[in-house]
């Protein structure tokens, strides 16, 4: 026997060839376990082998199944193709090739399934808190589930890794771009995932609301509105206009996005301005719209803008406060610049 067929024969080899023993396919995770196993191991059992007849000998198997198990053996350096021979390849002499190893990493990897409960991320959360979970962990539960050869946690620690350090820019990331970093992450993950952070973005936004119990001055509006329409700030694409709703005491009442769009003061009329403004019964209101280039620097259009809802505000009886133009950087009160 060869030095590479003493590295993958198992130690209690029989002289005999096993058929290898194809069952129906099913979707279980033990049947795919099953359809790698008897192609791998009569791969072993062989010092040099062709893959004419490799794929005979596996029938009923598929042969693009088979022939897509020797490619990737040969993408790892495990095989090695004898050119001059045509499609022939025998094994690596200078690797120790273990079928046992190589099935488990093929079709678990990390899968959490398979780490012992206390360290499966969604076993975490329940035990110690969502508070208590690293980024990593927290992508995982997010990703659920993986694929062969790279499991949700693996996928967690690799969004965690591409994104460290600059994490606020995970909201933007597109579908392709994580598909890039994980292949766990399909469409299902990347939904997941995005929905994930919007949830969390809501729940804080209305969490600064109950905190904020009243607004007097501009510089307390601009620390509103950063806190409140972070989203504006860090990844929206276009401009978006809202108001923030105030009542007799300036406390905020609500929020309502009015236009998506270039501001225009022919498409911010006054009337779906101030409807629902008129239907929280408020007092007065704040305008707040994004700038996407990121400088907050209050345009012509924003200032006339401005001066025309606030004069619309007068006849109803509902005070235009200020107007807060949220940039990358830094906001501005136009109400300020005026």
């Amino acid at each position: 026997m060869n030095q590479a067929s003493s590295a993958v024969r198992p130690a209690n080899e029989n002289t005999s060839v096993p058929k290898p023993e194809i069952r129906s396919r099913k979707s279980s995770s033990d049947q795919r376990y099953a359809r790698y196993k008897a192609v791998i191991e009569w791969a072993t059992h062989r010092d040099v082998f062709d893959l004419k007849n490799f794929k005979q000998a596996c029938h009923p198997e598929k042969p693009g199944f088979v022939t897509r198990v020797v490619n990737e053996l040969e993408q790892n350096g495990w095989i090695i193709r004898e050119e001059q021979v045509g499609l022939t390849y025998r094994w690596n002499p200078a690797r120790t090739f273990s079928t046992q190893r190589w099935l488990d990493e093929k079709l678990f990897g990390s899968q959490i399934k398979e780490s012992p409960e206390q360290d499966r991320p969604r076993e975490r959360l329940l035990a110690v808190g969502a508070e208590q979970l690293t980024n990593p962990e927290l992508v995982a539960i997010l990703v659920r589930s993986g694929r062969p050869g790279e499991s949700a946690v693996m996928a967690g620690q690799r969004v965690a890794k591409a994104f460290d350090g600059r994490l606020e820019d995970l909201p933007g990331a597109g579908r392709a771009e994580l598909k890039e970093v994980s292949p766990a992450i399909e469409k299902t993950a990347y939904c997941q995932i995005m929905a994930g952070i919007e949830l969390g973005r809501r729940v804080a936004a209305l969490a600064d609301n109950r905190i904020t119990v009243k607004i007097s001055s501009s510089s307390e509006a601009i620390t509103f509105c950063q806190r409140f329409f972070s989203r504006l700030i860090s990844d929206a694409k276009q401009e978006e206009f809202h108001i923030v709703t105030l009542d007799t005491k300036n406390q905020v009442i609500d929020t309502h996005q009015i236009t998506v769009g270039t501001l225009d003061a022919s498409l911010v009329h006054p009337r779906e301005v101030f409807r629902p403004a008129i239907k929280d019964a408020a007092s007065s209101v704040i305008l707040v719209h994004n700038h996407p280039s990121g400088d907050s620097t209050p345009s012509r259009e924003d200032v006339a803008v401005t001066q025309r809802l606030t004069e619309s505000g007068k006849l109803i009886g509902i005070d235009v406060l200020d107007h807060i133009v949220l940039g990358r950087k830094s906001s501005v009160s136009i109400r300020e610049t005026m």
